[in-house]
């Protein structure tokens, strides 16, 4: 038995593209940790496959009348957005359905940490981080700030990093400076304030 036989990877690529392409974009829309390629395969394979189950009306119905002969730019079209268009939308519909309330209640946040879900929010903030050592950096972390997400280490880039006076208050932004990048190993907790 040949792998490489013209049907056989053609069954092979219906069957991985179209869930490769939801798992592709749900790590890109939904931060994540990776898995291993093996389950990746299968995942993809389950993912196609609910692809093809959401679709089965529309492709049965074009399958059985004679789209392919009467319009063939229609016909390659659906199936374009059967493989490709189709497996992105899931994962749009899916994303919006795990962060509605009612559905929190019977499945988790898609988000897995909080440090991604209050950055993936992209609000301004006045930020004091409290390190390790009990030193405290204030800044603002806004438009020009940056956080890394899962599954890399959290990191944080405030644009400016500000001197804190006695009350614990912000007194003045650093002269001289392009703001501060906090490594994770260093931050014992992080408090927001309304920018």
């Amino acid at each position: 038995m040949d792998i490489w036989e013209i049907d056989k990877l053609v069954l092979f690529l219906l069957f991985i593209i179209p869930g490769f392409i939801s798992l592709k974009t749900y790590s890109l829309l939904i931060p994540n940790q990776e898995k291993d390629s093996s389950k990746q395969i299968i995942d993809a394979i389950a993912y196609s496959c609910m692809n093809y189950a959401f679709l089965l009306i529309p492709i049965i119905t074009v399958q059985s009348n004679d789209i392919k002969e009467t319009s063939p730019v229609l016909y390659y079209l659906f199936y374009l957005g059967v493989f490709f268009v189709a497996p992105i939308i899931w994962v749009l519909i899916w994303k919006w359905l795990r962060r509605k309330e009612v559905f929190q209640k019977i499945a988790p946040h898609p988000t897995i940490k909080p440090w991604d879900y209050i950055f993936s929010q992209r609000k301004s903030f006045w930020v004091k981080i409290t390190l390790i050592n009990g030193t405290i950096i204030g800044g603002k972390y806004s438009d020009k700030s940056f956080t890394s997400s899962s599954p890399a280490t959290e990191q944080i880039y405030l644009q400016e990093s500000w001197i804190m006076n006695n009350k614990g208050g912000f007194d003045r932004a650093k002269n001289n400076t392009d703001g501060i990048i906090i490594m994770e190993h260093q931050i014992s907790y992080i408090e927001f304030t309304q920018y």
